[in-house]
């Protein structure tokens, strides 16, 4: 790609990798900052993105058994102490309400920074018996966490999300649950949105604030940090012993349910943005792409094309999510820079000598090829390159995990690697947190997880030097 066929308007994305990502997110028209600190206004681009996610997981999430409920967005403070481990784990992110009315509240109220405690009172007063259960519901909402440092979609202090919310007869059942969203995030990432993910268990230091296990798919991004696309937890009898979530078992005794919890987040969003995208702006898988195709005729002003545009725009409009751009106040050129830069994945060039000979030209926007296609083949050569679009978009992310993604043995090691090839990083681990915190603080990389598929890359522990069984990946994160 040449520098000079670039959009201008957006920072090269080797030279600075966070500023072209606000750029991207801003001259797509995703997103906007707003008078509210930390808060952004979700343009509708943006959103329709977001739409398109959320009917995808829907469905997954229905297909497996979930049902969709909503609870309030105001937790009273009494509540969030019930668990210890929980409410330490979120306090320094907490909003809270003090007064409403014009007067003071006898109860602090949080601003919901997630549902675990206000769920699981209200699952102690519905579930009675085993034949209740499971509870396997979810919510579509927002949450609000103070963070200090934000970023679009990737952390904002009010954001979009779901969060499942489930309890079981069994420990193998809720174990059982939480494997299952885990394999559903990651067909939402690898299917969906052609980001590869690594699955795996966080360690205990990175374990969600309550949980029993955490477990984690993993993304990487264009400059090689990592992201973590979606979590899934087992919190055990954690919450529901405090919150007395008990029912009457089948030998008739009283037992206390097994729980578990698990969300993603319009942090997907800024996913697709940092795994795709390039100096021409954003780039959308054709599955999630609001608009999958456009066409844009050439010379309107000649007899017949405007007309012949509509045409096409009508015979595709049914079959795919499509857009015809008839702006006359503006040139081609600007307007192939422009759907470039909102990433829509295949444009449809007609001319007046493309219509007199029958054909048109595709331009697709993750290769830059041009494919010269008869208007009678139009519809099948569409659906063949979308489809093609969309694999070759999770190889490429694929490919560069893998170039992204070293072995190291020793820190010296894995501080040369961290800072040559910024990336993955596998790793043996001996289980103690004082190693973990010390890699942190020599090279500012964090356990991403501790994957399912294991390899024994060595023997001994990469910071301490002892015996080592488990194989980490490591990385910096966003």
């Amino acid at each position: 790609m040449n520098k000079e066929d670039c959009v201008k308007e957006i920072t090269n994305i080797d030279d600075n990798f966070a500023q072209w990502y606000t750029d991207i997110v801003r001259k797509a028209e995703l997103a906007d900052y707003t008078e509210t600190k930390g808060c952004i206004a979700i343009r509708p681009y943006g959103y329709a993105i977001w739409e398109n996610i959320q009917n995808y997981a829907d469905k997954l999430f229905k297909d497996s058994g979930v049902k969709n409920a909503y609870f309030p967005v105001l937790i009273p403070e009494s509540l969030l102490q019930k668990e210890k481990d929980h409410v330490e784990g979120f306090a320094p992110e907490v909003a809270w309400v003090t007064e409403a009315g014009g007067e003071k509240l006898d109860e602090r109220l949080c601003v919901r920074p997630t549902s675990e405690t206000i769920f699981t009172t209200m699952y102690s007063k519905w579930l009675k018996s085993w034949r209740d259960l499971p509870f396997v519901y979810n919510q579509w909402c927002s949450v609000l966490r103070w963070e200090k440092e934000t970023r679009p979609f990737l952390r904002s202090r009010e954001f979009l999300w779901q969060e499942g919310h489930t309890i079981h007869e069994t420990e193998k059942e809720a174990k059982e649950r939480t494997l299952t969203m885990l394999e559903i995030y990651a067909d939402i990432l690898e299917n969906f949105l052609a980001i590869p993910v690594v699955k795996g268990i966080k360690t205990e230091t990175e374990r969600f604030a309550g949980a029993v296990e955490t477990y984690t798919v993993e993304a990487m991004t264009y400059d090689g940090k990592a992201l973590q696309a979606g979590t899934s937890h087992y919190f055990g009898q954690n919450f529901t012993k405090p919150f007395d979530v008990k029912f009457q078992n089948r030998e008739g005794k009283q037992e206390y349910a097994y729980q578990t919890s698990w969300g993603i987040s319009t942090r997907l969003i800024g996913a697709i943005i940092m795994a795709h995208g390039d100096n021409r702006g954003l780039k959308l898988p054709p599955k999630v792409a609001p608009i999958q195709a456009v066409i844009v005729p050439i010379a309107m002003h000649k007899d017949g094309v405007k007309e012949k545009a509509e045409e096409l725009y009508n015979s595709l409009k049914d079959k795919f999510r499509m857009e015809i751009d008839l702006r006359d106040q503006v040139s081609p050129g600007f307007k192939f820079n422009d759907w470039e830069m909102k990433g829509v994945p295949l444009r449809i060039e007609l001319g007046p000598r493309d219509i007199e000979n029958g054909v048109c030209v595709l331009v697709r926007r993750d290769t830059s090829e041009k494919i010269t296609v008869n208007l009678s083949e139009l519809e099948i050569r569409v659906k063949e390159i979308l489809k093609d679009i969309q694999k070759n978009m999770y190889q490429t992310c694929k490919k560069r995990m893998e170039a992204k993604t070293t072995v190291a043995h020793n820190l010296e090691e894995f501080q040369e690697n961290m800072n040559k090839e910024q990336g993955f990083i596998k790793a043996m681990w001996c289980g103690s947190s004082e190693c973990e915190a010390k890699i942190k603080e020599l090279t500012a990389a964090k356990s991403r997880c501790i994957p399912f598929e294991q390899e024994k890359v060595g023997d001994t522990c990469v910071c301490c030097g002892k015996k080592a069984d488990k194989m980490v990946i490591w990385g910096r994160q966003y």
